[in-house]
């Protein structure tokens, strides 16, 4: 039996105000895989996840994204390592959660388009 239940998130989209911009800060300071641009659109390539920065065809998709919880095994160098970069941090690493022998850490930055996103790892005690 065919199930038509939701399998898994194909491509997360991203509203920019300036695709060259959002693209040099996705590609070069966190590392990101370009896939292919257009004018409008960038395509970039995230473990498996395809992200899409997109200029907004409406006013009412021009509006800030989710928050994107980007993965890292080592929260502090990783957030050592952007910082390095020009990535600008709201917060420093912190525990969010504990769960058993595990912590959960985040931290959270801002994109060149004024998007709120976040490194996380999950840190066994």
């Amino acid at each position: 039996m065919e199930s038509n239940t939701i399998q898994r998130i194909g491509q997360i989209g991203v509203p920019v105000q300036n695709i060259g911009r959002a693209v040099e800060f996705y590609k070069e300071k966190l590392g990101l895989t370009l896939l292919f641009n257009t004018d409008s659109m960038a395509f970039l390539q995230c473990s498996g996840l395809r992200l899409m920065l997109t200029l907004p065809e409406k006013e009412e998709f021009a509006k800030a994204s989710s928050v994107i919880y980007f993965e890292v095994n080592d929260i502090k160098a990783s957030y050592q390592q952007l910082k390095e970069k020009g990535v600008i941090f709201t917060d420093e690493p912190h525990v969010v959660a504990k769960m058993g022998q595990t912590e959960t850490w985040m931290t959270f930055f801002k994109d060149t388009e004024d998007n709120t996103h976040a490194l996380m790892s999950e840190v066994f005690a």
